[in-house]
Formats: structure tokens, C-alpha cells, sequence
């Protein structure tokens, strides 16, 4: 069973924005070039990569799952990412891959399981008719 167009295109966006999110938070941690070139040299990586991760997971079927496909959201965009930065030529140091790991996962499977426990939780309070 595949979800609605819209929880896919809403899964979708919030994915993208945390992708972003992460790129926008590392860059200015790092005070790096503040010029959309230099962040779209950033975010591609794990952009491309998380394109990948929803095509391999099968991730419209059930975008809002925080285990499936969340972990291999997660798994794929990290991997994917540093992949794609070696293959550009741009940095992968060890503890860049720690906190890419570490934020990508809060990003992409905590927002999903938020959803998925307000939803329960809305399910379970709403009397029957």
C-alpha cells in the first residue's frame, strides 16, 4: 500500500529541510563561505544521497515510519553523503561522520517517531461514535 500524495510530499519536505537544517547548523558552527554556493556545495551530498535512501527504502509506501524506512533513510543518507563528499573531493574526517551520523539520525527518525506517537496517541484519545 502506498500513502496519500500529500504524506509522501509533506514526508518528503521535512526530510529536505532536515537535511538542510543540518548542513545550515554545521556550516555556521564552522563559520564556512555564508554564500548559497558554498551551501549548495554542502548540501548536495546528503540531498542526492537521501534521494537514493527513499528510492532503496521504498519510502512512500509508509514515509511516516520511524523504523522502517527512517533507519534506512538514515543509514543511506549518511552513507550516501560521505560517499558522494569523498567523491567531490570534500572532507569526511572521523569526527565528522560521528556528528553527521549522530544529528542525521535525531533529524530523520525523531521527527518520525514524534509523528508516529502523536498519532497514536490522537488515535487512542478520539472517542468512537
Amino acid at each position: 500500500m502506498t500513502a496519500s500524495v500529500r504524506t509522501v510530499a509533506t514526508a518528503v519536505a521535512i526530510d529536505v529541510v532536515a537535511t538542510l537544517v543540518f548542513v545550515v547548523i554545521g556550516r555556521g558552527t564552522h563559520n564556512a563561505d555564508p554564500t548559497l554556493a558554498g551551501l549548495l556545495s554542502s548540501w548536495w551530498p546528503f540531498l542526492a544521497a537521501l534521494a537514493l535512501g527513499w528510492i532503496l527504502t521504498v519510502a512512500w509506501r509508509r514515509p511516516f515510519g520511524p523504523l522502517w524506512p527512517g533507519v534506512g533513510l538514515w543509514i543511506v543518507t549518511v552513507g550516501g553523503g560521505m560517499l558522494f563528499r569523498t567523491l567531490s573531493g570534500q572532507g569526511t574526517a572521523l569526527a565528522f561522520v560521528i556528528v553527521a551520523t549522530i544529528a542525521l539520525g535525531i533529524l530523520l527518525i525523531g521527527w518520525r517517531a514524534i509523528a508516529t506517537l502523536v498519532r497514536r496517541r490522537t488515535l487512542t484519545s478520539t472517542p468512537s461514535a
